[in-house]
């Protein structure tokens, strides 16, 4: 039988904000795409139809405990770490990756869901391990465990992108638990030579382009400097009011690349301008804080754990999304939650809310 209080609290303010984002998002990848010439289902509708498979989730995740996550996090994180081993082996190669699962009736990308499993593995983990001191560079030596192997796999595929996600989410909630400040500085000093080894060894020379056209566009203005190029032009040429719905001259004449996925924000910000791209922001603002409010007031570390670490996520999405798109920050391919196209991320983003709106029902039963 349903608790009658688990209705009464539920968070109707993160449900409906959730719903206007994801709204927003299906009107912009209308326009975005009107000018596809596509056989099938037209994309906004694929869209809409995840946003729908997304809610069912929602309410599945809603209607358990969520300190059920904690029992099953080191399960599902063996499932999903053989699931990226499976992807080196017999992954769907596209554009030079390899980052998907064939099912026969659908295709999955396994790196997605891990940024949820590693919230899950963390949070159980620092649940039973209390830092009253903060955290030791030996405290952290089990969570780095936890969190090389995956990372390791994601960059392999090679996506760059989610690799970096994970060990943002992971070190936020680092950050949250505590950590001394000698730590801090150790492990800054060890990321030093770190980084010089991956650039030399680990990234594939696609991945150097990005980062040095992020320093300098213009070296390469028709090839791998063209995304960032194209997306400020359309952004800058938004102005102050935006050029009209489905007026948007960058996306319409297909000079904008990926622009139903990554760069869905810079066809929203051409034909909304300045004005629009505020109140997106203002929105996206409001939910990371209405995150951190259920975190706050969660009544058990547990609880706000698994807050921190869903809103976290969130956030690390937007920023990077949105500097991207301005030239802020390299190109990785950094979906934006519940706008940009993409099943596995807006099944992810959904599940993370689930847990957001999980623990603000029960927020009152421990």
């Amino acid at each position: 039988m349903i608790d009658r209080r688990l209705l009464t609290n539920f968070d109707w303010t993160l449900f409906g904000l959730t719903l206007l984002i994801a709204a927003i998002g299906v009107l912009n990848m209308y326009s975005a795409t009107v000018s596809y010439k596509l056989i099938g289902t037209p994309y906004f509708l694929k869209q809409s139809y995840w946003i729908l498979l997304g809610l069912f989730l929602v309410v599945l995740v809603c209607s358990i405990d969520y300190h059920l996550l904690e029992d099953i996090s080191y399960w599902v994180y063996g499932v999903i770490l053989l699931l990226l081993v499976l992807v080196m082996v017999v992954g769907k190669t596209s554009m030079g990756a390899t980052r998907w699962l064939h099912l026969g009736f659908i295709n999955i990308q396994p790196s997605e869901p891990m940024k949820i499993v590693i919230i899950m593995v963390f949070a159980r983990f620092f649940n039973g391990y209390p830092a009253l001191q903060g955290l030791s560079f030996r405290d952290l030596g089990h969570p780095l465990l936890l969190l090389g192997g995956p990372a390791l796999l994601i960059m392999k595929q090679p996506d760059l992108g989610t690799a970096i996600l994970v060990v943002l989410i992971a070190c936020s909630m680092v950050l949250y638990v505590g950590v001394r400040w000698r730590t801090a500085v150790s492990v800054i000093l060890t990321m030093i030579p770190l980084g010089y080894g991956v650039w030399h060894y680990y990234l594939r020379e696609y991945q150097k382009n990005r980062l040095l056209n992020f320093i300098d566009p213009e070296r390469d203005p028709l090839g791998s400097g063209y995304h960032i190029i194209q997306s400020k032009i359309a952004v800058g040429s938004g102005g102050f009011l935006g050029k009209g719905y489905l007026h948007g001259t960058q996306s319409h004449l297909r000079f904008l690349p990926e622009q139903h996925t990554d760069f869905a924000f810079s066809v929203f910000a051409e034909e909304w301008g300045f004005v629009g791209c505020l109140v997106m922001v203002v929105l996206y603002l409001f939910l990371i804080l209405w995150g951190l409010h259920i975190a706050g007031r969660c009544n058990d570390r547990l609880g706000s754990l698994l807050a921190v670490g869903v809103t976290a996520m969130l956030f690390w999405h937007i920023i990077i999304n949105m500097g991207m798109v301005i030239g802020l920050f390299p190109v990785v391919g950094v979906p934006l939650p519940f706008f940009s196209y993409g099943g596995t991320s807006m099944v992810t983003s959904m599940v993370g809310v689930g847990i957001l709106l999980n623990i603000s029902m029960r927020r009152f039963m421990f």
